[in-house]
């Protein structure tokens, strides 16, 4: 039998996912194991050394909302501190920092060596165990090379891009799912036998050069911001310097070589077969698809304070080594480059995450719970919200109380967990704003308003993190009847603000002394409340119909082909997917309200629970 050792939860993987999955469970009071394959990588940033961006910085806010460890971690290794779109309005914000990836990478390791309930493992997972029970299949722990087992109840799989993973430079092909270290094949076996379906993913990576040998002359600095906005609630200021990055771009000359070379590029000559980020293509296929642009950008970000490394951010590529070599040297800047780390790309397995329920435990084993790229992601943050919630899941499960689940007018986090499972991925899933149809009421500011009262009545949140939210919204409440109680001739201070040309700035330069009492941090959240109000009520107006939808449950058993006049294409989807309410049953990729209204009637009027009452009722024209 060999040694065994017993766990609450058994979280697999150290990276972005599994991490904060360990967390969030030791936070909750659950004893975890958290198994890496190499103790050296816990939380290494595999990719672009960056945290945050457009949608993914609200992310962040939100995994610091609930306590998480990613928004005080970037904080305190951060090197560049950018707030993109502010320019527009508020609820497109978005925080973007540059990180120093082995400072990141230590101070991860560093607070889950210091998390009471955690012992950090360095293990290789080669198998699950799993009983069959009359309910069904449940897990019930991991095999590990040398005979040994961990058993648990719970068990969280963040297995990143190591899942029989191929790396790819040119003709080259090595076995592995990150540059210099290996592969597995055992769970992928494991999720065969249990009957998972299982498909394949690509993703790439660009190289990266010695900044000792860039001439930076020819290129465009770009600087942080002036006045630094730090990513966690707990952070009172950002105080390290900063370090700027730098643009140049990609020419002609670039574009030719790439054009006389596709047919060394894995990705067109069918040696690679699976699909990449539609938006975050290599170069290869940015030549191709965008053949009438005679340039794109490049941002040189530099890896850390104590290293010459420099990311190339916009040039992922799996050419192969020569032609990297002479791509670098027709591009202003890096003529005379040297290149430290080369490009290449990965294929991996991935479980397509329509599998899952919205909390994210697999529907075919009870207590087995996946997040991260295993199901179909890209990105540190998307990883780091799904590690959250699985592993808070996992410790919940294990105590008795209900699922943490998120709703899409709640966070970012709820959109990217119900797009997973309830759409599914035909590619690497990556969030943006234009997914959060409430984005006016999801901003970054706000995700403590939002999310921290819920993580402490969980036990995700301390004391000291709860306590700092109550004093903001009674600070906020204090200076909205301070502003409300102004007059500007004939109209108060909160109509007033409500223009498009006034600001807290300069409502706070004409009352003073009425307001100077207050931090900056709360006068905008009062300035974002009152001009973002009319939005907010119009939304709430939508939330509510979606909450009257999701109080539509449908049983997990129901029976879909017993309903005669559903089309074929509706009973296969609803019957993999298992809807739990009907607001999940309406975002189905293909479904339409008739399909959802033959659902309502048949859960509403038992008479129509009789097939051939059905046959008579409307449907769409589709033949059976």
């Amino acid at each position: 039998m060999g040694i065994q050792y017993k766990y609450d939860v058994i979280v697999v993987g150290a990276g972005h996912a599994g991490t904060e999955a360990a967390a969030a469970a030791a936070r909750l009071g659950a004893r975890v194991a958290l198994l890496t394959g190499n103790l050296d990588t816990v939380g290494q940033m595999s990719c672009n050394p960056a945290i945050g961006g457009v949608a993914k910085g609200q992310i962040v806010r939100e995994i610091d909302a609930l306590g998480g460890l990613m928004g005080q971690t970037i904080d305190r290794t951060g090197i560049q501190f950018r707030l993109l779109n502010s320019r527009k309005g508020a609820a497109m914000h978005s925080p973007r920092a540059q990180a120093d990836k082995k400072a990141y990478q230590f101070d991860i390791k560093r607070q889950i060596e210091e998390t009471p309930n955690i012992d950090l493992r360095q293990e290789l997972v080669e198998d699950l165990i799993t009983e069959t029970l009359a309910s069904g299949t449940q897990v019930r722990g991991v095999r590990v090379r040398g005979d040994a087992m961990y058993l648990a109840d719970a068990i969280v799989l963040t297995t990143g891009t190591f899942l029989q993973a191929i790396m790819h430079t040119g003709e080259a092909k090595t076995a592995g799912g990150r540059a210099g270290e290996g592969t597995t094949s055992g769970i992928s076996q494991a999720f065969e036998r249990l009957n998972f379906r299982v498909e394949r993913f690509k993703t790439g990576t660009p190289a990266r050069l010695n900044g000792r040998t860039i001439d930076y002359s020819k290129t465009e600095m770009q600087p942080g911001d002036d006045r630094p906005q730090a990513f966690s609630f707990m952070t009172d200021a950002l105080r390290e310097s900063q370090l700027p990055c730098w643009i140049t771009y990609t020419n002609q000359s670039v574009h030719e070589l790439i054009r006389a070379n596709l047919h060394r590029a894995p990705m067109y000559t069918g040696q690679i077969r699976s699909s990449g980020p539609r938006y975050c293509p290599s170069i290869e296929d940015k030549v191709v698809r965008f053949a009438d642009k005679d340039r794109h950008q490049l941002f040189l970000e530099p890896e850390g304070r104590t290293t010459q490394e420099i990311y190339v951010n916009g040039i992922s590529t799996s050419l192969p080594r020569d032609v990297q070599d002479q791509m670098f040297r027709l591009i202003p800047g890096l003529e005379n480059a040297q290149i430290m780390r080369y490009g290449y790309a990965v294929e991996y397995d991935f479980c397509p995450p329509d599998q899952l329920y919205p909390w994210l435990e697999t529907k075919l084993v009870a207590g087995l719970y996946f997040a991260g790229q295993l199901n179909g992601t890209t990105g540190y943050e998307e990883a780091g919200a799904q590690g959250l919630v699985a592993g808070a899941n996992a410790a919940l499960r294990l105590q008795g109380k209900s699922e943490m689940v998120l709703n899409r007018d709640q966070a970012y986090i709820g959109v990217l967990v119900d797009d997973l499972v309830t759409c599914g991925v035909d590619e690497p899933y990556r969030m943006f704003t234009s997914r959060a149809e409430y984005r006016m009421m999801l901003r970054q500011d706000n995700a403590d308003r939002r999310l921290t009262a819920l993580g402490y009545k969980l036990g995700l949140v301390d004391q000291a993190r709860y306590s700092r939210l109550t004093n903001k919204l009674e600070q906020i409440e204090t200076a909205q009847r301070a502003v409300a109680a102004l007059r500007i001739g004939d109209v108060t201070g909160d109509k007033y603000l409500k223009r498009n040309e006034v600001t807290w700035a300069s409502l706070l330069e004409r009352f003073p002394e009425s307001l100077a009492r207050f931090p900056e941090e709360i006068g905008l959240q009062v300035e974002y409340d009152i001009k973002y109000e009319g939005y907010v009520a119009r939304q709430q107006v939508q939330v509510e119909r979606q909450e009257r939808m999701m109080d539509k449950k449908i049983p997990s058993d129901f029976d879909y082909l017993a309903i005669v006049s559903l089309r074929n294409e509706a009973k296969q989807k609803f019957s993999r997917i298992r809807p739990l309410n009907l607001d999940q049953a309406s975002r189905i990729s293909g479904i339409t309200p008739a399909d959802i209204s033959l659902v309502l009637a048949y859960l509403e009027n038992p008479k129509l629970k009789n097939p051939k009452t059905l046959a008579a009722a409307p449907s769409d024209g589709e033949p059976e």
